[in-house]
């Protein structure tokens, strides 16, 4: 009771010690800023990527023949719950007079492709619907449809970085659109030469925009058109282009590594049936998600240990300001500190004092620190488009960071070793002054009063 005596009646008298605990505060709100803004990056990447590749991802380099058969030998294994194969070619939509945009064209079936990457929820009209996917018009089943991503369109706002999702649907659904692809068709070979002579061909489809894309990562929404697999590959040359890439969702509680090894055999075994290149056979790209992302990732690990780093050194400015202003209490008020040694207060019990008194103030700090960490975290979108109107400076933009919107989620893990590290700083600030209270000599205090 005693040491709480003293700490009240410090933070009482002295409203400087106030200024320890708002740096304290500042000081632990900005680094779980930074740890949850750079971590929810991190976190993002990882969530969206089975996405885009699904839990293990395969591309043998060659065209997969009978991939049907293919995706229901994976389907067996215990391992797998689901498969798609994916067939990408480029061409040019035209959506108007003038209006021509370059895009990725991707091939897949829109029911097996959902179930392994969550494609639904990407629709703006679909993804309300409990029926599976299709790429049929709902009022024209015999006419050809495919789903285009929304950055096609347009670019988003840029104020708001935010597409008018509302606005393009009832511009763009349900309207006809024009593909223009090419592929090269080998002539006759030149008897004289010996060179076969190759001509570039291009093909022409029409179809249907039954629904809107919008999967969150910039570099898909500007680009990527989806339709079935079957009409891009005879866009992309016929039966010889076949399925591409393999795409796996596993099954509950299934860690991909795990699994690996069951998908290869399928796929070794596969691939000698059908009598495709050993190159193929032996070395096909074969990796979970978390593979595919391993350096990219580690980068972005290695950057956030060096930004939090830095802010950590920065931010230590605060224990020198507890120093300061702890060493300044302690020299104002040696005549409390000889009373206590003088009545018995042994040197350990007043170094307690001060050190406690630290602790508290780092404590306290740290809970307002956490309260404005987490309002400006879950609050960084709103803050970020506030800053954008006042100045005209837009912080954040899709088209440079991928994602359409700033992570907001508060790192939990992060926050608490920063409170950890917080508390033991401001103790270490507290630490010299509280030495030098243990070691006054009453009698040189109280001689002179």
């Amino acid at each position: 009771m005693l040491k709480l005596f003293f700490w009240l009646r410090y933070l009482r008298k002295k409203k400087i010690v106030l200024l320890s605990i708002a740096s304290v505060a500042l000081a632990a709100a900005l680094l779980i800023v930074v740890a949850s803004l750079f971590g929810g990056f991190i976190d993002e990447v990882d969530r969206i990527a089975p996405t885009i590749f699904g839990d293990i991802y395969l591309n043998p380099w060659v065209g997969i023949p009978d991939y049907e058969e293919l995706l229901e030998r994976l389907e067996q294994l215990p391992e797998v719950e689901a498969a798609a194969a994916v067939l990408d070619t480029y061409g040019l939509l035209h959506l108007g007079s003038g209006d021509v945009r370059a895009v990725r064209v991707v091939g897949i079936n829109p029911a097996q492709y959902s179930k392994v990457t969550g494609f639904k929820n990407s629709l703006l009209v679909q993804k309300q619907i409990s029926s599976e996917l299709t790429f049929a018009p709902a009022d024209r089943p015999d006419k050809a449809g495919g789903f285009v991503s929304i950055g096609i369109f347009g670019k988003p706002d840029e104020k708001t970085d935010r597409y008018d999702f509302e606005g393009q649907k009832q511009q763009w659904f349900g309207k006809d659109v024009v593909l223009t692809t090419g592929v090269v068709v080998e002539r006759e070979r030149d008897s004289e030469s010996g060179r076969t002579q190759q001509k570039f061909k291009s093909k022409h489809l029409k179809f249907n925009i039954t629904d809107i894309v919008f999967v969150g990562m910039y570099f898909q929404d500007s680009q990527d058109i989806y339709l079935p697999i079957e009409k891009v590959r005879e866009l992309a040359g016929g039966a010889g282009a076949a399925g591409k890439d393999i795409k796996i969702k596993l099954a509950e509680g299934i860690e991909p590594k795990a699994a690996i090894e069951p998908v290869r055999q399928v796929w070794i075994d596969f691939a000698r049936q059908h009598n495709l290149p050993e190159y193929a056979v032996s070395q096909p790209v074969l990796q979970t998600y978390k593979q595919m992302l391993e350096d990219f990732v580690g980068e972005l690990k290695k950057q956030l240990g060096v930004l939090m780093l830095i802010f950590g050194v920065v931010c230590s400015v605060g224990v020198l300001l507890i120093f300061c202003i702890f060493y300044m209490i302690v020299m104002t008020r040696l005549k409390d500190i000889a009373v206590i040694k003088s009545c018995g207060g042994a040197g350990g019990t007043v170094a307690s004092i001060f050190i406690g008194f630290g602790i508290y103030v780092g404590v306290v700090g740290s809970a307002i620190g956490i309260a404005l960490g987490y309002f400006v975290t879950r609050n960084i979108n709103v803050i970020e488009e506030w800053v954008t109107v006042v100045t005209g400076l837009k912080l954040w933009k899709s088209s440079a960071y991928m994602f359409s919107t700033i992570p907001n989620e508060v790192d939990v893990g992060a926050t608490c070793w920063i409170v950890f590290f917080t508390i033991l700083a401001s103790a270490l600030g507290a630490l010299i002054p509280a030495i030098v209270a243990a070691r006054t000599k009453p009698v040189d205090i109280l001689r002179y009063e």
